[in-house]
């Protein structure tokens, strides 16, 4: 094959070139040597002397292309509509084929002669065109050509026809009835659609989508729309619902097996709106039947069908969570009996443990139903009996904790008690006033602690990690100073022993003697109803005066205050027919010592010696009167002129055991009391300073803004009211923190 151009004769060449031509398109058999001549020819026919003769090749062969699918055309038609499918697709997979091959054929004519003579897009877009080029017409390579005579000769005429047949062909798959067409032949006639376009540039699925496309969802839309009122009138929700099921998964198989795949997603859209959208009404009025009832098989019918709706999960979402709030408020409602608090925290995890499995199996997990429970558990969880009661859930829980930490606890494995408690953090994240419950918590700690009541201090310590990572180290900051005070009283009650030994007076005390040293910011520990000034017993003053004059010898400058009402000792009773060893707050032991060197004593008298009022005495000297371990001379309550005698015949199985204090029986109530004001107290100096650090950094805000910033500070342990937060802004201005603008009264600036 030479090179060089040279003159060519052209209707000559053309008539060997096109018998070549009609082979191809035709997929004939073509010899190897008698291709490699006619692709020489067409590179011939593009550089020949003197002038190429490119244009002229190409006009004979859009010619002889439109000759030849015209006659398809005819051959088709001759087959009518009955074999119609069939004969275009066996025409079509011939054709498609055949032109493939003639575009490798042309390469020369396509990649030197038609793409040089193309425009640029920029061209296109700007228009880059000389005057004279105004009927310019772009010539299309020899692939895109064929393909474009193919549509407008055979795809045209044929239009309504082949997609009337492909409809009714696509109907009959659809009610189960013999299709006329095969399902390759079916899928194969669609593709015709979206190939003869896919040279293009853009909207190569114009064609398709107009010809075949918009007439094929108009077609499953009334179809659908028919299909669902006849369900409507012979089937119940459940029915229904599964009947839509079964025809959105066939449609959307049968989108796939037929139609272009960007086809899908429209006629399962379509699907959606005639059976789902048009009825959705009546579907949400059916749910609220299904969840009063739970029909979770009913329920997960249901959930894919409104999923793709927009807002259509949103009824569902509501009911569910007003359910679960009912349901809650139900179980927690009717609680009674001393372990009220394990009925509450275990009630509310039974329901919460019983909608989240749900919600994972039914609504697979879905985000917005599980915000629906934490909604619901929230509400249920901070229910106030009444509107100005505090809500009982940081109280009950405190104390669910605390009966789990307790040594108390029996019948119940290690295992199961961490469980529990890890459990309890799930109800915990649900309270919205954690500062109530923080006051509660460290109270029933500090008892614990200092009474040597915790199961196990690495119980104590996983509890307070737990609480750490739901809310941060600020929150459980002065719980780790608690820990840290028993420690450092251990070392503090070793070094005191060892200052004992060196002055050789540890035997002097004769008492067993041990201390906590507990830091006033970190414990909340309030003084008892005041006593007056007690007398400490004798047997105690030595031990006390030593440890005193220990402590101010390496701490210079602190103040120890003796909290005597958490303290208790043991005594010994050697007065009866058999020794008993029994634990007494420090007043109940003090008032027994009084007995050491007589059997009787008047009221009057143990308070005087005691220093404490006749009420307090009374107090401490019932609970020893209803052991029987003292007797009084009336049957009447305990009078000055009362005379307490020992009871010299008491007895008890046990030889050793615990006489409840008067304190601990008494104060509990108060104790509640005493920790909501404390919590209304605290609160009011955070608000303060968190209002002081605000305009601080801001130094002008409006009232509006203010209170959001606050809320948004706070959030994390308690939901102020707005009401408590105008209260510390007006005791802020009184101080002169901050103050109101000349310009305006709703807006503040901060006083440096």
């Amino acid at each position: 094959m030479s090179l060089k151009s040279k003159e060519v004769d052209f209707d000559k060449t053309w008539n060997l070139l096109q018998e070549t031509v009609k082979n191809v398109i035709t997929m004939s058999s073509v010899p190897r040597a008698v291709w490699n001549d006619r692709f020489s020819d067409v590179y011939s026919l593009c550089v020949a002397q003197p002038e190429p003769l490119a244009d002229r090749l190409y006009d004979e062969t859009k010619r002889f292309l439109d000759d030849h699918v015209t006659h398809l055309l005819k051959k088709v038609q001759m087959q009518g509509d009955i074999g119609l499918l069939q004969s275009y697709h066996s025409t079509w997979t011939q054709y498609s084929q055949g032109i493939n091959c003639l575009h490798r054929l042309y390469l020369y004519l396509n990649q030197q002669y038609i793409r040089k003579q193309k425009l640029s897009e920029a061209e296109i877009i700007y228009g880059a065109l000389t005057s004279t080029a105004a009927d310019y017409q772009e010539q299309m390579e020899i692939g895109e050509l064929g393909l474009d005579i193919w549509k407008k000769k055979m795809i045209t005429p044929l239009r309504k026809s082949l997609v009337a047949l492909l409809l009714d062909a696509i109907h009959a798959d659809r009610v189960g009835q013999t299709q006329p067409a095969t399902s390759d032949v079916i899928s194969g006639v669609v593709e015709s659609f979206v190939h003869v376009e896919e040279y293009k540039m853009n909207r190569q699925l114009h064609l398709y989508q107009e010809i075949f496309e918009a007439p094929f969802l108009e077609a499953s839309g009334d179809f659908y729309s028919r299909e669902a009122s006849e369900l409507l009138q012979q089937s119940d929700v459940t029915r229904y619902m599964e009947r839509v099921t079964c025809w959105l998964t066939q449609e959307e198989l049968r989108a796939y097996k037929f139609l272009h795949a960007s086809s899908v997603p429209k006629v399962r859209l379509c699907c959606e709106e005639k059976m789902i959208a048009a009825h959705v009404a009546w579907l949400h009025v059916e749910t609220d039947q299904m969840i009063e009832k739970e029909k979770r098989r009913d329920l997960s019918l249901l959930y894919p069908l409104l999923r793709p709706l927009s807002s259509g999960l949103v009824p569902l979402v509501q009911k569910l969570t007003q359910h679960i709030t009912q349901q809650g408020l139900q179980a927690i409602g009717a609680l009674h009996g001393e372990n009220v608090h394990t009925q509450f925290v275990e009630s509310i995890l039974d329901v919460h443990s019983k909608y989240f499995e749900m919600i994972k199996e039914v609504f697979n997990g879905d985000q917005a139903f599980v915000g629906a429970l934490d909604k619901a558990c929230s509400a249920m969880v901070n229910h106030r009996p009444a509107p100005r009661q505090p809500a009982r859930a940081p109280e009950l829980l405190a104390k669910y904790c605390d009966s789990l930490l307790k040594k108390s606890l029996k019948g119940v494995s290690d295992t199961e008690i961490d469980k529990k408690l890890d459990r309890s953090i799930t109800v915990f994240k649900y309270v919205d006033d954690k500062d109530v419950f923080q006051k509660f918590y460290a109270r029933m700690l500090a008892k614990r602690l200092i009474h040597q009541q915790s199961h196990a201090m690495e119980f104590e310590e996983a509890m307070i990690d737990r609480l750490k990572q739901a809310c941060g180290y600020e929150f459980t900051n002065k719980l780790h100073r608690m820990f840290t005070d028993i420690s450092v009283s251990a070392d503090l009650n070793a070094k005191f022993v060892a200052s004992l030994r060196e002055r050789d007076e540890e035997n002097q005390l004769g008492i067993g003697f041990m201390i906590y040293v507990l830091q006033a910011g970190a414990w909340p520990l309030g003084l008892p109803p005041s006593p007056g000034p007690f007398h400490v017993p004798q047997q105690l003053e030595k031990s006390v005066q030593a440890f005193e004059t220990f402590y101010h010898a390496h701490f210079s400058g602190r103040k120890l205050t003796w909290l005597h009402h958490l303290c208790q000792g043991e005594l010994k009773f050697n007065y009866l027919k058999k020794p008993y060893v029994v634990t007494v707050q420090t007043y109940q032991m003090a008032l027994l010592l009084l007995f050491q060197h007589c059997d009787t004593i008047s009221c009057r008298e143990a308070a005087a010696s005691l220093r404490l009022s006749h009420e307090q005495l009374a107090k401490h000297a019932a609970s020893l009167v209803d052991c029987k371990i003292l007797k009084k001379s009336t049957e009447n309550e305990l009078e000055e002129d009362t005379i307490l005698s020992l009871n010299l015949d008491y007895s008890n199985k046990r030889t050793k055991f615990k006489v409840t204090g008067a304190l601990q029986r008494d104060t509990a109530p108060h104790d509640t009391e005493a920790t909501h004001r404390s919590v209304d107290d605290d609160r009011k100096l955070y608000l303060q300073a968190a209002i002081v650090r605000i305009m601080k950094s801001r130094k002008l805000l409006r009232h509006n803004q203010l209170i959001q910033e606050v809320l948004g500070q706070s959030k994390l342990t308690f939901a102020p009211s707005i009401g408590m937060i105008k209260k510390c802004i007006e005791a802020l201005i009184d101080k002169q923190y901050i103050e109101r603008t000349p310009n305006s009264a709703d807006e503040y600036s901060y006083v440096a």
